[in-house]
């Protein structure tokens, strides 16, 4: 009787295990983590939720993006993104394109966003706030 109650708890906790594995590899988070120290484009957002910021990592720099909800053609919608990056100093070598990419992308998402960047991008941008 022992020896199958420790069966089945070893087949319980392989299966477990397994489970928290499969969970781990399919992570949204470790994939943007691996995207970033890749230096990657990665775009990691939860686009039901519309109070959760969205981030993208590219070329080794991640940005966060926040959505603020609002009415667009008669129904609610994100109208307003702000995005800046986490560490402005690594922006080094970063051109008007990049960003430009970048807000194809958000836009690819969320078609009736307007999209501000936050200081030092916006002086690059050439972009008023």
């Amino acid at each position: 009787m022992i020896l199958i109650l420790l069966r089945v708890a070893i087949t319980l906790l392989i299966l477990y295990l397994l489970y928290k594995g499969i969970k781990y590899l399919f992570d949204p988070k470790r994939k943007l983590e691996l995207a970033h120290e890749k230096e990657e484009y990665f775009f990691h957002d939860d686009a039901r939720n519309p109070r959760k910021n969205f981030f993208i990592t590219y070329k080794g720099v991640m940005f966060q993006g926040e959505k603020y909800l609002g009415e667009a053609d008669k129904s609610f919608d994100v109208i307003n993104i702000f995005v800046w990056p986490d560490d402005p100093s690594n922006l080094q070598g970063f051109r008007v394109e990049d960003f430009r990419f970048m807000e194809t992308e958000i836009k690819s998402n969320y078609p009736h966003a307007k999209i501000d960047w936050k200081s030092p991008i916006r002086e690059l941008l050439g972009k008023k706030s």
